[in-house]
């Protein structure tokens, strides 16, 4: 019999106005922002660049957790930049993401595997996964 999963943190937020003019706030009051839409001359930021940012923290803790699983220290300087598309097709819209992930000073194999196990147990990547055309560079 499979456990039952334990939750760990619940982020709530409230939003109105949507992304051409809106206001998103957290319920603990650390998340107030504007949003506007993207490429826009408004004031704020936008959902693709809030999702880029938590995901790009998620990845980053996730490599913290690929690197000790295999006694490795990440490198003090490693950075995940993270670019996400808001595409449209034929009327629809959808998203494709590029993480781009810098490990300075661990050869290569080595930051491959940590990237690579990020990428299977990262949240945010498991929950696009097959939904979202995504690229993983190691730079």
């Amino acid at each position: 019999m499979a456990q039952a999963a334990k939750i760990l943190y619940t982020a709530r937020t409230h939003t109105s106005g949507g992304r051409h003019d809106g206001i998103s706030r957290s319920s603990d009051g650390r998340l107030d922002v504007k949003l506007s839409p993207p490429g826009g001359t408004g004031i704020g930021t936008n959902p693709e660049q809030l999702f880029a940012a938590g995901w790009s923290a998620c990845f980053e803790g996730a490599m913290e957790i690929a690197a000790r699983k295999r006694n490795v220290d990440l490198p003090r300087k490693c950075a995940v930049d993270a670019e996400i598309d808001l595409m449209l097709d034929d009327g629809a819209y959808s998203l494709r993401a590029r993480l781009n992930v810098s490990l300075p000073g661990l050869d290569p194999e080595t930051a491959r595997g940590i990237v690579d196990d990020a990428h299977q147990t990262c949240p945010y990547s498991k929950a696009v996964r097959g939904n979202v055309d995504v690229t993983v560079a190691l730079i």
